[in-house]
């Protein structure tokens, strides 16, 4: 008999239910007078767009994390971050654990339904796993970092620089605090800086592969037959990802005349970091203003698609996006099923992905629209508003800190959205009924 049977709240509604107390929890925190540099507080609207976009891993901000927020504020914008990246029930269970507290069968199913685990078995151990890999990945980025940033900034602030970017990064967050140069300026000084763009690429890439990746990878080493399926899937649509587009960027967008300016070197970097950051992460080393309409477009479909399941990182996923094709694929060659690596997959995941990229779209379509029509702005730059929060990216063409209330409230929902995920929300929200034991008749449709 499930544990759930004789309960009414159910694992989905745990996960969402958790989200939304940390963002309110990190909203009161964030109105709080010594939060900002003029102690005079921010309003409960700024606080809660903050507290969203940074439970979310998202990075949108009305104001620049830098200049308007003090130390306390930051360190609350780090440690949401960090538990956002995490999941919220992964780090009530890392607490459990390490107080020595029994995790029972109930926890382990929340858990498993936070992690999009494939089986419930074993997750209280991959979660021990994904925290001590966290702590070292971050740890090695931020090492990293401080070689640039301590030079830079002096010892105790270059080391909250490295630390705050590592966390950032790896979560797939894309604050920063670089805005002391310039508000708003992300890492456009560091462009050609390996010391800056290697450890950030490497910590979005790794974070945003998903936790069982990291698993299987640990567990088969670079034996890639001996993979799981998604590990698989995972690892040739992130690769993907990362090389198409810099390709795109390289020849096209940064061989544009408003980029000469640019050393052969710089362009290389810039070309790999505009195809990594679209993934959920936020960070930009150029200026995005600048870029021609096509690389508006890329750049918004590469944050609709994210990351990967169970990651730090939001979107409709990796998976979806191979799946997707490779349903095209088995109906130009007339099979009846889908398949992947020698692999057939059951219909359920199919319908799942539909239901995710139809969710995505019509919200991110529509979150855009309504932006466009209230703010009177191009539709382009409100759709690129809506892709950056529903994928949970944090990229903006600068229009973010100048919206009202009623365009802030529709980034804050599809930020909320995009981090929980859209299967997640609707097993909160849909009842759950019986499996049917009969079946209707069926009957063939026209379509195409």
């Amino acid at each position: 008999m499930s544990p759930w049977k004789n309960n009414r709240i159910t694992p989905a509604q745990i996960v969402i239910a958790g989200f939304l107390l940390l963002i309110l929890c990190g909203a009161a925190l964030l109105t709080l007078p010594f939060a900002t540099r003029d102690g005079a507080g921010a309003s409960f609207g700024d606080a809660l767009f903050t507290a969203t976009s940074a439970t979310c891993v998202t990075g949108l901000v009305i104001h620049d994390t830098y200049t308007y927020w003090s130390a306390f504020g930051q360190l609350v914008i780090l440690v949401l971050i960090q538990i956002g990246g995490m999941g919220v029930v992964t780090m009530a269970m890392a607490i459990s654990m390490f107080t020595g507290r029994r995790i029972g069968l109930k926890q382990r199913f929340v858990l498993q339904e936070s992690m999009a685990a494939p089986q419930m078995g074993g997750v209280v151990r991959m979660t021990g796993f994904i925290l001590r890999a966290t702590l070292l990945l971050e740890s090695l980025g931020a090492v990293v970092m401080a070689l640039r940033f301590i030079p830079m900034f002096g010892f105790v602030k270059g080391v909250w620089f490295s630390v705050f970017h590592a966390v950032s990064a790896f979560c797939n967050a894309g604050f920063d605090l670089m805005g002391g140069a310039a508000p708003y300026s992300s890492l456009t000084a560091f462009a050609g800086d390996p010391l800056v763009n290697l450890p950030i690429m490497a910590l979005i890439t790794v974070g945003g592969i998903g936790f069982f990746v990291w698993g299987d990878i640990r567990e088969h080493g670079l034996r890639f037959h001996a993979y799981r399926l998604q590990t698989k899937m995972v690892l040739t649509v992130s690769l993907a990802l990362i090389l198409l587009p810099a390709a795109y960027f390289y020849f096209y967008e940064f061989s544009q005349p408003q980029w000469a300016g640019m050393t052969g070197g710089e362009r290389v970097w810039a070309a790999l970091f505009q195809s990594v950051t679209p993934r959920t992460a936020g960070f930009n080393t150029v200026e995005l203003t600048r870029y021609e309409s096509p690389s508006v477009l890329v750049t918004i479909l590469l944050m609709l698609v994210g990351g990967s399941s169970g990651s730090t990182a939001g979107g409709v996923k990796t998976t979806s996006l191979l799946l997707l094709f490779l349903c095209v694929r088995s109906s130009v060659q007339n099979r009846d099923s889908v398949q992947a690596f020698r692999r057939r997959l059951p219909p359920e995941v199919i319908r799942n992905t539909i239901t995710i990229l139809t969710l995505y779209v019509l919200l991110f379509l529509t979150g855009g629209t309504l932006i466009s029509c209230i703010e009177g702005v191009s539709l382009s730059a409100a759709l690129f508003e809506s892709a950056s929060a529903i994928g949970t990216v944090g990229l903006s063409l600068g229009m973010t800190g100048g919206l009202g209330p009623a365009s802030r409230l529709i980034l804050i929902l599809l930020m909320y959205f995009g981090r929980v995920g859209g299967l997640t929300m609707l097993y909160a929200v849909a009842s759950r009924r019986p499996p049917a034991l009969s079946r209707l008749p069926q009957e063939k449709i026209a379509v195409g």
